[in-house]
């Protein structure tokens, strides 16, 4: 069992930049696939980026690319998203999840076995 728990999530100017955090319980985070997601009011959850078990590749959507890296720290059990040059329409609750196994079908969030309670990421225009 894996426990995510969001954090860093806020109120920001478009053009400024935000860093979220996903801790993890358990001593098996370096076993997991991490992914980002995010979903606006009214649309569905959509891919963010992902970031595999040692942090050698990382994929990231198209909208975001650019402007948002991921990143992790398995001695810290933590992955985080640096949110860069932020847009209104970036607004979403974020959740971070967590794949164990192979790093494939990243973006699929079906895939994923562990999810967080996400975080509200508000940016102004």
């Amino acid at each position: 069992q894996v426990q995510l728990v969001e954090s860093g999530g806020g109120l920001v100017q478009a053009g400024g930049s935000l860093r979220l955090s996903c801790a993890a319980s358990g001593r098996t985070f370096s076993s997991y696939a991490m992914g980002w997601f995010r979903q606006a009011p009214g649309k569905e959850r959509s891919f963010v980026g992902a970031i595999n078990w040692n942090g050698g590749s990382t994929s990231y959507a198209d909208s975001v690319k650019g402007r948002f890296t991921i990143s992790r720290d398995n001695a810290k059990n933590t992955v985080y998203l640096q949110m860069n040059s932020l847009k209104p329409e970036d607004t979403a609750v974020y959740y971070c999840a967590a794949k164990f196994g192979a790093y494939n079908y990243m973006g699929q969030g079906k895939t994923y076995d562990y999810w967080g309670q996400g975080t509200q990421v508000t940016v102004s225009s």
